[in-house]
């Protein structure tokens, strides 16, 4: 099954008794530009001996590559290095996730130019990890818990007990490196901030960094879980969330209450993502293994492209949009395929008045 995509690499588990727990996983990386591509045969192929959950290429050193674990654990590989790719990793100990990692992201650190890997789970812990020369592997350099008596209230939301929120979704604001965005499995979306002061309430003594409450404004809950959140690489204020009911929901940062809502599909929405070269387009893969193309430009909220990624009994797990060469989209199936799709120059070439729609549409009371 495929989890987890970045250009050009995915994650291939086998779940054969649905434990995942005791599964291995297969990280496979082809070179779209190679004369002689096969699409049956990876041009590397790392072997990991647990189930790998997310992860994301370096943004500026492209051998690299960070994976969460289902395990709790935080990967880094440097696949220059074919005898042993791994560069580092958290290991397990109290400062680690306890859950699995449903997402890794790099975020930059304060000293120019470098990263430090952001992760999140399931536990409602978000962290950041940094690369230690001297030990050789990543240690914990901020924490950040989410628990439901330190939520900000707002129209809609449904807060309720002291546990933790289980983080399902996380996105970084390319614009704001302070903002991150999260959705819960219960549908909740919030607006944090890695500035924060406030401590997180509960939290253990064993742990070597503090955690601290990060949530500083909340969104309209979702009816349920939050597979996805993106921000507009277009407009600083704008991001779209989707989940479990269908909906692809475009907000602003600015009010509690989506501005749009777009009915992708009768079933989940697995991720969307907006288009890196046109400020309207985005796309969304589904539970009924299609990617829908929408184009916010157009009158009508129909798709503007159909892609089905397999058979009828299919799921599309993961898209992404190639930063490199607009025309290519991909998405993984649950079968353990990946799909790569050449888009058509109308849902990539920008129109002339296309970021000032953008912004009305940002400037928009929510309906």
């Amino acid at each position: 099954r495929s989890v987890a995509f970045h250009w050009f690499c995915f994650v291939l588990n086998r779940t054969d008794d649905g434990d995942w727990s005791t599964q291995r996983s297969w990280v496979c990386l082809w070179n779209l530009d190679r004369r002689n591509l096969n699409p049956t045969q990876a041009d590397l192929v790392l072997d990991v001996p647990a189930a790998v959950t997310s992860l994301s290429c370096h943004p500026t050193r492209p051998a690299l590559i960070a994976g969460g674990l289902f395990s709790g654990e935080v990967v880094v590989w440097d696949t220059s290095r074919t005898q042993d790719p791994v560069l580092f990793q958290t290991g397990t100990s109290a400062d680690s996730h306890r859950d699995p990692v449903y997402q890794v992201s790099w975020v930059p650190l304060q000293k120019k130019g470098e990263f430090g890997v952001l992760s999140s789970g399931s536990g409602g812990r978000v962290l950041v990890w940094v690369v230690d020369s001297d030990q050789n592997r990543l240690v914990l350099n901020a924490a950040y818990t989410l628990r439901n008596q330190q939520l900000p209230h707002s129209a809609g939301s449904k807060v309720c007990g002291s546990g933790t929120v289980g983080v399902s979704a996380l996105a970084l604001s390319p614009w704001d490196p302070d903002t991150f965005l999260v959705g819960s499995e219960g549908g909740l979306l919030l607006r944090c901030s890695f500035s924060s002061q406030v401590l997180a309430a509960g939290s253990p003594e064993d742990r070597s960094v503090a955690p601290r409450a990060p949530a500083v404004f909340s969104f309209r809950t979702a009816s349920g879980p939050v597979h996805s959140i993106h921000c507009s690489p277009f407009h600083r204020n704008l991001f779209v969330s989707a989940g479990t009911d269908g909906l692809a929901r475009i907000h602003s940062l600015l009010q509690a209450d989506p501005l749009l809502s777009v009915q992708v599909s009768d079933s989940y929405v697995f991720q969307v993502a907006w288009s890196p070269w046109r400020p309207l387009v985005l796309a969304a893969a589904t539970g009924r293994g299609e990617v829908q193309i929408f184009d916010l430009a157009r009158r009508s909220l129909r798709p503007a492209a159909t892609m089905a990624t397999g058979g009828p009994d299919s799921t599309a797990t993961c898209l992404a949009f190639n930063h490199q060469n607009p025309r290519l989209v991909a998405a993984g199936n649950s079968d353990g395929s990946v799909s790569i799709w050449q888009l058509s120059s109308d849902l990539t070439d920008q129109n002339p008045t296309e970021i000032s729609q953008l912004e009305q549409l940002a400037n928009q009371a929510a309906e």
